[in-house]
């Protein structure tokens, strides 16, 4: 007898309902004969036909705005695709995120969606990085040896499940997206080389886990999870040579990323103490992911944790013990591998302090619902006495559902005045959300954007611009003065330079022309081709004598092509 070679992992036969769909074949098919033919269609059929009305949508104004219109010159040039390893995320220095690949990637959809006039063209991308993904989680769990059918079917929930839509129909959501695309290859990369030892999938899991690195933070949870994978679900023994390669390498990739964040101008200033702070009061969060994703019928574009309804994930919690207690060939240890991915992709979540970001957004969901998923492959909901057509029967019904309530939660994400309405109706304690509503029906609904500006102040005073807009509203209804006292606050606080402008009305209005030109002279250095401020500024150097500094503002305007009318010119003796 051949002896078997100690140096090479044992490799556990193939199911025969696996062979049929080995690296994504035509057709899932079980130990009876049933199959579904060409499974990687029908999942992307079902993320088109879910997503298709995202294609029409236009900006939320909440972050899109920034990468899209703000940030276009930024885009204009492809030689800040190396720039982006080098700056923050929302400020080149001033700012604790650091996701250069998302950068990049809207610098190329820039490029290819007239300057960023074409909207439609980021949903376009979005939607292929779903569509990605979830062909990507199908292979995944084909390698993890879970049955066809029901990797379908588990694919097919995790492809139209509404608690993921934000990270679709919300352009910024694409971070998510992108980072389970690379997530998800190396994974299935560092399986294969578990159980080949092939240099080229060693190779190309060093590719993945760099990429996914400098998507988003939360790929440090990457690596943990694929020992989990590889260790407790695949069984293979933690410290096979190949395994303990991987381990060296998966290291060296934290390294790597972490010499080049910290070689980039990007500031951190969150305080441990803040976060321990924090922490215990954000865990009731977990049973209220978990709620959503069972019971998905409290969601919200700007959800806060004061908002969101805790039941539904109580009630959630004790389905899923159900339905797994109810499943006497349930593997325990892939149900534990399944809540501590769940966990471990969530962590990051209770770590982020309540003053940098409250919300506790749903498109942070996506990478964990693998973990959730892979949980319910151990439930009763698919292993049981039904039979195989019965089964996709039930659960393509189960699916329509979710499709449907995916269609209607996805409608918020298509402009900014439903998206903000949803927000504040579905988070009425956010101080934010009902700033930027009110904010938004300044010129439709001005009293109703009243209300809101007053609601949202007595919510939270120190909310970032609500002042500014607070004194802003106060001078639409001419109590000019009094908004100074508002403009100041948010002035010293933010330095928001749109505050300048309207402190400048403030100083006229109180008849201080001196102060009002220093506040001008200083909003135009932000804002340099506003008209109106331009020519304010040229009428207090009239008023004020001061001919010299008259002369010289109407040459800077006209250098800037910005239109000085012929009585001015001739008053200051120019041509």
């Amino acid at each position: 007898m051949s002896k078997i070679k100690t140096n090479q992992p044992l490799r556990r036969p193939i199911p025969l309902e696996s062979q049929s769909v080995k690296n994504g074949g035509p057709a899932a098919i079980d130990s009876a004969g049933f199959k579904i033919p060409y499974p990687l269609l029908w999942l992307g059929l079902a993320v088109l036909v879910v997503y298709f009305p995202s294609l029409q949508y236009g900006l939320t104004d909440l972050d899109d705005t920034i990468f899209i219109r703000d940030f276009h010159e930024y885009n204009e040039h492809l030689s800040n695709l190396a720039v982006s390893f080098q700056r923050g995320l929302f400020d080149a220095v001033k700012d604790p995120y650091y996701r250069p690949l998302f950068m990049d990637s809207m610098i190329l959809n820039y490029q290819l969606s007239d300057h960023g006039l074409n909207f439609g063209s980021y949903h376009w991308f979005n939607l292929a990085f779903h569509l990605v993904s979830v062909f990507l989680l199908f292979q995944l769990f084909i390698k993890l040896e879970i049955k066809e059918l029901h990797a379908f079917l588990l694919c097919l929930v995790f492809a139209v499940h509404p608690v993921l839509s934000q990270a679709v129909a919300w352009i910024p959501g694409r971070n998510d997206t992108m980072l389970a695309i690379f997530v998800f290859s190396f994974l299935i990369c560092s399986l294969s080389y578990t159980e080949s030892g092939k240099i080229k999938y060693l190779l190309l899991s060093v590719l993945f886990l760099l990429l996914a690195f400098f998507t988003k933070e939360t790929a440090v949870f990457a690596a943990p999870v694929a020992f989990v994978l590889i260790v407790f679900v695949r069984n293979s023994k933690w410290n096979d040579r190949n395994n303990l390669i991987q381990y060296a390498v998966w290291a060296g990739c934290f390294i790597t990323w972490y010499l080049v964040r910290s070689a980039a101008t990007v500031q951190i200033n969150i305080g441990m103490a803040q976060v321990a702070q924090d922490f215990l009061p954000r865990l009731p969060l977990i049973i209220q992911y978990l709620g959503k994703v069972f019971l998905p019928f409290n969601l919200s574009v700007f959800p806060i944790q004061q908002d969101t309804v805790i039941w539904y994930g109580i009630a959630a919690l004790v389905l899923l013990l159900v339905f797994t207690y109810l499943n006497k060939q349930r593997n325990l240890k892939i149900v534990l591998s399944g809540l501590a991915i769940f966990l471990m992709f969530l962590l990051p979540v209770l770590f982020v302090p309540a003053k940098l970001n409250e919300q506790s957004f749903e498109h942070r969901l996506y990478l964990p619902m693998i973990g959730i998923l892979l949980m319910l492959s151990q439930t009763s909901l698919l292993i049981n006495k039904l039979r195989d057509k019965q089964l996709l029967t039930g659960g393509i019904a189960l699916c329509a559902l979710l499709a449907l309530l995916n269609f209607m939660h996805q409608k918020a994400f298509e402009d900014r005045i439903p998206f903000w309405t949803q927000a504040v109706e579905t988070s009425p304690h956010s101080a934010f959300a009902n700033m930027m509503l009110a904010a938004r029906l300044d010129k439709d609904d001005f009293e109703k954007s009243c209300n809101l500006f007053r609601t949202a102040y007595k919510l939270n005073p120190n909310e970032k611009y609500l002042n500014f807009y607070y004194g802003v509203m106060l001078q639409k209804k001419d109590s000019v003065k009094e908004s100074e006292k508002y403009l100041l606050a948010e002035k010293n606080s933010s330095g928001y330079y749109e505050c300048d402008f309207y402190l400048a009305r403030v100083a006229m209005e109180k008849r201080d022309p001196n102060s009002a030109i220093g506040y001008l002279s200083a909003y135009l250095k932000k804002d340099p081709s506003n008209s109106m401020a331009n020519n304010n500024l040229l009428l207090l150097y009239f008023d004020t004598q001061q001919s010299d500094k008259a002369r010289e503002h109407i040459i800077q305007m006209q250098k800037s092509g910005l239109p000085v009318a012929k009585e001015f010119v001739q008053k200051a003796g120019l041509k």
